[in-house]
């Protein structure tokens, strides 16, 4: 394999930092060059995975850097790379995966909010400005793609970084790298609408509803998500991008336990709802609109995968 004309494809090198990851990138290659070859046979194995690659080419870089959480190694970061490309390949239709990786968003379901914000989509979502934490994204984006929250994962063996919960080599789980809210001026005044508009429940909490609801549609065993000491920019000296919210406290609140990795918590598959002796009786109301929009969201995600399942 051509190590140069790969980077190229990668790296824009009329932008001096990216000529210098390139430089990194040929010498990291060059390292590791028995791993790099089976990860180039790999994708070329079969016509799906080379026009994936094609439209994708950070799949060979992703594995050479510190990426996806603190401490991966080479070896881990190869693994999950191919083991996600194999999973989506088995499952998914290759017209999809090949948009998908070429920044075509796909939906999964929207609502509507207001006639100034108009629809909230929720997407199926590759981005190469995400790579560092992910292989796919869930995000929820308005109608002139403004982003408004996502969850960045991939999807490999539940085995990955061994049994750090009870898990068995052939189960697949979604792991899920980090999650991102709004980065706009009027972030906390779009919160506010869409919270409201979603009978009081968090968009933070429907991203991750969105992200478990999915998760069950691929018929996924298992949900493992980074701690704040997973992060994986803690592998690296510079500390300047700071979490805005405590991954492990949100995890822990949504029903999640810490792993005996303390990189991971496991979060259920299914968010538990109250029943309604536990709702006081004005907010019943709420509670009975908030689970009908949640359970018109499953409905519309397990629709939309079967559309694109082989």
């Amino acid at each position: 394999m051509n190590f140069i004309e790969l980077g190229k494809k990668i790296y824009n090198l009329s932008n001096p930092r990216e000529a210098h990851r390139f430089a990194v990138f040929l010498a990291r290659c060059c390292l590791h060059p028995q791993r790099m070859e089976r990860l180039y046979e790999f994708f070329n194995q079969s016509d799906i995975l080379k026009k994936i690659a094609d439209v994708y080419p950070f799949v060979y870089e992703q594995p050479t850097r510190a990426f996806f959480y603190h401490k991966s190694t080479f070896d881990e970061r190869m693994t999950l790379v191919t083991d996600h490309m194999k999973f989506m390949t088995a499952n998914l239709r290759e017209d999809f995966l090949i948009d998908v990786y070429a920044e075509k968003p796909f939906e999964l379901w929207k609502m509507p909010i207001d006639d100034e914000l108009g629809d909230l989509h929720l997407v199926f979502y590759a981005k190469p400005g995400q790579r560092k934490e992910s292989l796919l994204s869930i995000m929820f984006q308005l109608d002139d793609e403004t982003p408004i929250y996502q969850i960045l994962f991939w999807i490999a063996r539940a085995d990955l970084i061994g049994n750090i919960d009870d898990v068995t080599s052939d189960t697949y789980a979604m792991w899920i790298g980090a999650m991102q809210g709004p980065n706009v001026d009027n972030a906390k005044d779009i919160i506010k609408v869409i919270t409201k508009k979603s009978h009081a429940y968090r968009t933070k909490n429907l991203i991750l509803y969105a992200a478990q609801s999915l998760a069950r549609a691929l018929n996924l065993q298992k949900i493992f998500a980074v701690t704040n000491a997973g992060y994986y920019a803690n592998n690296h000296l510079r500390r300047d991008r700071k979490l805005k919210t405590s991954f492990s406290d949100f995890w822990e609140e949504c029903g999640g336990h810490l792993t005996s990795d303390e990189r991971f918590f496991s979060l259920p598959l299914i968010e538990k709802r109250k029943t309604a002796e536990e709702i006081p009786s004005h907010k019943r109301a709420t509670y009975r609109r908030r689970f009908a929009l949640l359970d018109s969201l499953d409905d519309a995600v397990k629709a939309a995968v079967k559309n694109i399942s082989k």
